[in-house]
């Protein structure tokens, strides 16, 4: 299957960062990139070289978190043959790889003092000098970077040059994650389950259910794009029925009955207060739902509903098995159907 390559989403919070991109892109400077795991900086990086003068010159990417840090410095900047151990030739590092096009740093807030002293320096006078070497090197490169971390926070504590973040900071992108992009979840999952649908040789697309849909738009996505794409494209493989609207979605892969237990570790001695029959220290503890709750009859019967429409879809609406695994008899599990109004959401 090819790349993933594309942006898609029609919120505000979303389009103003693409908008940014497209205005950043034909600037010959820095720009951090920054946003939670799975927003997509990789793409916006991307964007940022094809849309600018440079389009045509490589596009290099390294993984700042991805290498150990004693060969960090050796991948950026290269060695000279007998550097260190284990460097049997000459090689380039990923500035001169780039050279005349864009370096795309994933994970900047790993980098150690010493190599953002010699990122700075490269940064600042367009000067590399491979490791072993002492003649620098000249290279014309446009640094785009992006990180989930805090960078001035980190600069506040000196764990960031501070130098280094001015210069890399001319412009910077902070992508919304996935649960403030407004009506975006429903756009993106009919995107990535027609994908897989087409990729399926599906006659048509089913869609999914509504009670589907709602639990795609409830979910708080911790994972962002990335996560609703393995989760749809999880959900339309192992539905295999394009004829039905795809009526059951599984959030955490790993959720399973016969899941191996977690070994058992020492206990240590909590310092929190001890906590029993939801009190601690005398004052009853807070749970922030409960405390919402004004109508005891509807929120029980809405919580209801959620189990047995999670139920039916995972049973492929198989309601002698939907009411086995329930505990319930085929005539309760009948009369829940109807007193939620389920029916009308089986096709």
């Amino acid at each position: 299957m090819e790349r993933e390559n594309q942006f898609v989403g029609q919120s505000g919070a979303f389009l103003d960062a693409v908008e940014r991109t497209s205005m950043a892109a034909s600037m010959d400077r820095p720009v951090l990139v920054i946003g939670e795991r799975g927003t997509g900086k990789e793409l916006i990086a991307e964007r940022l070289h094809r849309l600018s003068p440079r389009w045509g010159e490589p596009l290099v990417t390294m993984n700042c978190a991805a290498l150990p840090e004693t060969l960090i410095e050796a991948e950026l900047f290269g060695h000279e043959a007998g550097a260190f151990t284990g460097a049997t030739k000459t090689r380039a590092g990923r500035f001169e790889e780039a050279d005349k096009g864009t370096l795309f740093l994933d994970e900047l807030g790993t980098l150690s003092m010493a190599a953002q002293e010699r990122l700075l320096r490269a940064v600042e006078y367009g000067e590399v000098t491979r490791i072993g070497s002492s003649r620098p090197i000249n290279v014309d490169v446009r640094i785009v970077a992006a990180t989930n971390d805090d960078l001035p926070g980190l600069a506040e504590r000196g764990e960031f040059r501070a130098d280094l973040l001015d210069r890399l900071s001319f412009e910077v992108i902070t992508l919304p994650p996935l649960r403030v992009r407004e009506g975006d979840v429903d756009v993106l999952s009919d995107y990535f389950g027609r994908r897989m649908a087409a990729e399926l040789e599906w006659e048509s697309w089913p869609g999914f259910a509504d009670h589907v849909r709602r639990q795609l738009d409830e979910y708080p996505w911790p994972g962002n794009v990335r996560e609703l794409r393995n989760v749809v494209e999880r959900a339309v493989y192992r539905w295999q029925d394009w004829s039905q609207p795809i009526g059951h979605v599984q959030f955490d892969p790993f959720d399973s009955p016969w899941k191996p237990a977690a070994p058992a570790t020492r206990r240590v001695e909590s310092k929190a207060p001890a906590i029993s029959n939801g009190v601690a220290n005398g004052a009853p503890a807070i749970n922030p739902e409960l405390e919402a709750v004004d109508d005891l009859r509807s929120a029980v019967d809405a919580h209801e509903r959620t189990i047995v429409e999670h139920a039916l879809g995972k049973h492929r609406w198989n309601q002698r098995q939907t009411a086995k695994a329930l505990g319930l008899t085929y005539d309760q599990l009948r009369h829940c159907i109807k007193k939620h109004g389920l029916m009308q959401e089986e096709g």
